[in-house]
């Protein structure tokens, strides 16, 4: 029995050391804003870029850990998982490609 405890305690803390260094490096990332990173990527800065994917990292490992997804079925978590993946780039498609359109399209007659 103690076994089992000991085993959930460590995995506990590996998942909030895995969380915290995720979250230091985005905070670190969001307090300095490297100007290196502002540079124009795919719809958006390579800075915002790199937030969304380790937001998305954090949102993966969460469901993988706290859900416990790790021990179903590979049919049900690739179910789960590739949906999110494809719901989640078609938002950020539509979020960024059409929102740099409409920049583009109303900058000249709108005063931001």
């Amino acid at each position: 029995m103690s076994h089992a405890h000991e085993s959930n305690t460590k995995r506990i803390y590996v998942v909030l050391a895995i969380l915290t260094i995720i979250t230091t490096v985005e905070v670190a990332l969001g307090i300095v804003k490297p100007a290196a990173l502002h540079l124009h990527g795919v719809g958006t800065s390579w800075l915002n870029w790199i937030f969304i994917i380790l937001t998305l990292v954090k949102a993966y490992y969460i469901a993988w850990a706290f859900m416990h997804l790790e021990g179903e079925k590979t049919w049900f978590r690739r179910a789960i998982v590739w949906t999110a993946v494809f719901l989640i780039s078609y938002l950020l498609f539509i979020i960024l490609f059409e929102g740099d359109y409409l920049n583009n399209t109303l900058a000249p007659l709108v005063k931001w």
